[in-house]
């Protein structure tokens, strides 16, 4: 029945609202995770329009956790990064029975009994993500990332019909991170495609890659256009509570209103595993989602606690891979491409095949000695899958049809892109173009270098460094350092006020930390962690550039191949060059030693909301962190102060109701120059 809400006093609006949020979410919870709706649509449609008017008439009484705030918001500039409390790790894979075997043997042997349970459910071809929620609210939603980090994706989360805003149930902890994968139906799939082909779009390639795609977009309201779902399939961190088994787990996440998987189930011993391994191999396209394989977990909590983890994946679960699709298609052509390290990788082009849902045309061949070891030749007969469902691959030649007169491929001594000489070091399997101006290196390198893991040069995107090298403005990423503003004019779509942004933003990054210009120097083998590890150990280029590969070699975590790629990075004269070339440019080469008297945000937990204009995000945190301070991605009765740029958002309406300090861009100024606010 339709609310008259002419005539709604404050008082009345407040109680209408929490009835309609509860019988909503109740309906919401009956139609997108039990699939029993038990309202026509109709009514469904005319009690969130009254939601919606009450709220519009009543803005204070607008709440995080409302239904309204599924339909999206505003487009973001870019994802902020979140640290998972406990690591997202992957799973290690079985690929057949003795696999299996072997898993199950090595489980007995670690726990010495043979009386445990395994809990089977299906594998998800999805997108995983966390979900934390306190106080029963959800606060935030995050892709799995590397695992350590992924990227804060709430406000396109808040917009999955199935995903609750507030638990339910009686008994909700204080916190808890629900871990689900993001999927897309395959009915739902295939209306998205037909609607992208009607508005002239390219369709996706399978369900997958929609759903990743359509929760990684930085307008929300796309996001709330797609039919996605969640299954839950664990928790990460949480508090005031505690389960003995993961089906435990599984069965209270029902309760507090989740989606699980469908085929959850007790196994007892191997034999059951195997068996329904076989099972769902057989009847994977029976369901209505894709489901790549079987994931198998020791059941008892206490079990998987003593059986531990590596640094990458649990030792108590593993996932049994269903076997990909394969198809035969002939080889038209091996080329050669050449990326940001020279590294000169053949590929092969074949006449194309479907599998798996997306049509594939080419496939790394990776090196040399993969080339040989399949006597891969033009015009070959092949027989092509995809490797974990996703990368495509050549499994083996058929020789039996090879035709007459093919000849042996082999990798070119020189350069495919610039004729420079290609050579393969002692001990690697790449081959190399080793010209440092080679136009193909050229580009990934500076991308690499503006990049915001290495030294954030905001705005200068991958088109405007092609236009900048293909009109030889800038020949190597030293180059930037030397721009004009008439030289970005001279660029395609560049107006003064982003030639002025950019310029601003290159100035800025000279004062990033040291680790972030060794990783920026795309040093092979060197990546974001080992950059600190040198970092921390040389604490300037010109020291890393007199050490010894002994030296290197000695830093806990560096290995001989790094060792050695950094030395002779740092014995190149064309490198030494452009470090000469940074140095005078005034780009910090030095690490900074904190001071312990300077630690003036020791106690401090920041949290910020809005846009800075005068630091990048990344900058501010960097402060913050060298001056002892911590800086927090949601606002928590925890955050002592939360900065607010232009545009704030929901983290300043929530800082102000927990009575947080806020205080502007201006005074956070004054308070990391020591002054008081």
């Amino acid at each position: 029945m339709k609310i008259d809400i002419s005539t709604v006093s404050y008082e009345e609006a407040k109680n209408l609202i929490k009835k309609l949020r509860h019988t909503i979410q109740h309906h919401n919870y009956l139609y997108y995770t039990r699939n029993e709706p038990k309202i026509l649509d109709r009514e469904y449609d005319q009690m969130f329009q009254d939601l919606i008017a009450l709220e519009k008439k009543f803005p204070s009484l607008v709440t995080p956790d409302s239904p309204s705030q599924r339909v999206g918001a505003s487009p973001l500039k870019e994802f902020k990064t979140v640290q998972h409390k406990i690591p997202m790790l992957s799973l290690g894979n079985a690929f057949n029975n003795e696999n299996l075997i072997n898993f199950d043997k090595r489980i007995q042997k670690e726990l010495k009994t043979e009386t445990f349970q395994y809990v089977t459910e299906l594998k998800m071809d999805g997108l995983a993500v966390s979900i934390r929620y306190e106080n029963g609210v959800l606060v935030q939603g995050a892709t799995r990332g590397n695992g350590i980090s992924g990227e804060d994706v709430s406000l396109n989360v808040k917009t999955i019909k199935n995903i609750p805003l507030k638990l339910f149930g009686n008994t909700i902890p204080p916190v808890i991170e629900v871990r689900g994968e993001i999927i897309m139906y395959k009915k739902d799939f295939e209306e998205l495609n037909k609607g992208r082909k009607k508005n002239g779009g390219s369709p996706f390639a399978n369900p997958r890659n929609a759903a990743a795609g359509s929760l990684r977009q930085l307008d929300s309201r796309i996001t709330a256009q797609r039919k996605l779902q969640m299954i839950s399939y664990g928790i990460g961190e949480v508090e005031g509570i505690s389960f003995k088994t993961h089906f435990e787990i599984l069965e209270y996440l029902k309760k507090l209103g989740f989606k699980t998987s469908p085929e959850a189930a007790l196994c007892n011993g191997i034999n059951e595993i195997i068996e329904r391994c076989e099972y769902y191999k057989n009847h994977k396209n029976d369901y209505p989602f894709e489901a790549d394989g079987i994931v198998i977990k020791v059941n008892e909590i206490a079990l998987q606690k003593k059986l531990g983890a590596t640094s990458h994946e649990p030792r108590w679960a593993i996932a049994y891979k269903f076997p990909s699709e394969e198809a035969e298609t002939t080889v038209k052509n091996i080329i050669v491409q050449v990326g940001r390290t020279g590294i000169l990788t053949p590929v092969a082009v074949f006449d194309p095949v479907e599998l798996e849902g997306s049509t594939i045309s080419r496939a790394t061949l990776h090196n040399e000695d993969q080339i040989k070891r399949l006597d891969i030749r033009i015009n070959d007969n092949i027989v092509v899958r995809k490797a974990g469902s996703v990368i495509p691959e050549v499994v083996r030649v058929l020789k039996e049809k090879r035709p007459q007169n093919t000849q042996p491929f082999k990798i070119p001594d020189k350069c495919p892109v610039c004729g420079g000489l290609a050579v393969r070091f002692e001990g690697e399997s790449a081959t190399r173009c080793i010209n440092v101006s080679c136009p193909a290196q050229v580009k990934e390198r500076i991308i690499h270098f503006a990049s915001r893991n290495a030294m954030d040069i905001d705005a200068l995107g991958d088109k405007i460094i092609n236009q900048l090298v293909d009109k030889k403005i800038i020949s190597d990423y030293s180059d930037l350092y030397y721009l004009k503003k008439e030289d970005l004019l001279k660029l395609e779509r560049m107006g003064e006020i982003l030639a002025e942004k950019i310029l601003r933003n290159i100035q800025r990054s000279k004062n990033k930390n040291l680790s972030n210009l060794i990783y920026a120097l795309g040093i092979f083998q060197v990546g974001k962690y080992t950059a600190n590890l040198v970092a921390k150990t040389f604490k300037s280029i010109d020291a890393l550039k007199a050490a010894t590969e002994d030296e290197i070699l000695a830093i806990e975590g560096i290995g001989p191949i790094t060792a050695e790629s950094v030395k002779k990075f740092f014995s190149s004269k064309q490198n030494i060059g452009i470090l000469k070339k940074l140095k005078t440019a005034d780009i910090k080469m030095e690490k900074k030693e904190i001071k312990t008297q300077n630690l003036l945000l020791k106690k401090e937990k920041i949290v910020f909301t809005g846009t800075l204009k005068n630091f990048s995000r990344g900058e501010a945190q960097d402060i913050i962190k060298n001056l002892g301070g911590e800086t927090l991605e949601t606002v928590t009765k925890a955050t002592t102060i939360v900065v607010a740029g232009e545009k704030p958002g929901s983290k300043y309406k929530k800082a102000k109701a927990f009575g947080i300090k806020i205080i502007s861009e201006d005074e956070f100024k004054k308070l990391i120059a020591g002054g008081k606010i």
